[in-house]
């Protein structure tokens, strides 16, 4: 599945790092939910929406594989793509970059989604979800929320 990365900038906030001055491992996580909300918003949509319609997104598996510290105010894009899909589950693809201001304006403005991510590399992971309803009974998307699971499919065409 090949398709383009959406990006989100950020800068790194003074709460986020710890003693040693570096982002807390543990942010990155924050990060990749941040950026997959973004993903989400970009391509409309909504967790709410979703939620109001009975359907549940919920992390099964995460992982993060760290490359390089982040530090305090630095400028991080995060790219986010949809890396699995089918009618039962999702799996988001990320990766945290390091930019400079120049970085941004020459890259950054033109799209909120670019086909290949830039910048220094600093940590990469995935997210595994399950579609389930309110009674977090697994569900097949494309025969409970069609017009979703259409969605979906043709942003990842």
């Amino acid at each position: 599945m090949t398709q383009a990365w959406h990006q989100h900038l950020m800068r790194v906030q003074y709460k986020d790092t710890d003693q040693m001055g570096v982002v807390h491992h543990g942010n990155y996580i924050t990060w990749f939910e941040v950026a997959r909300t973004e993903w989400m918003r970009h391509f409309e949509l909504s967790y709410h929406a979703m939620e109001e319609q009975g359907l549940l997104l919920p992390v099964l598996d995460v992982n993060a594989s760290y490359k390089r510290s982040a530090t305090f105010d630095d400028l991080v894009v995060l790219f986010t793509r949809l890396e699995q899909f089918s009618p039962i589950r999702l799996v988001f693809e990320y990766e945290a970059r390091r930019i400079t201001e120049e970085d941004w304006k020459s890259q950054g403005l033109t799209s909120a989604t670019v086909d290949e991510p830039y910048g220094e590399l600093l940590t990469t992971g995935k997210t595994t979800h399950m579609w389930v309803n309110e009674a977090w009974k697994p569900v097949k998307l494309h025969k409970t929320h069609p017009e979703i699971y259409d969605q979906i499919k043709n942003i990842v065409e």
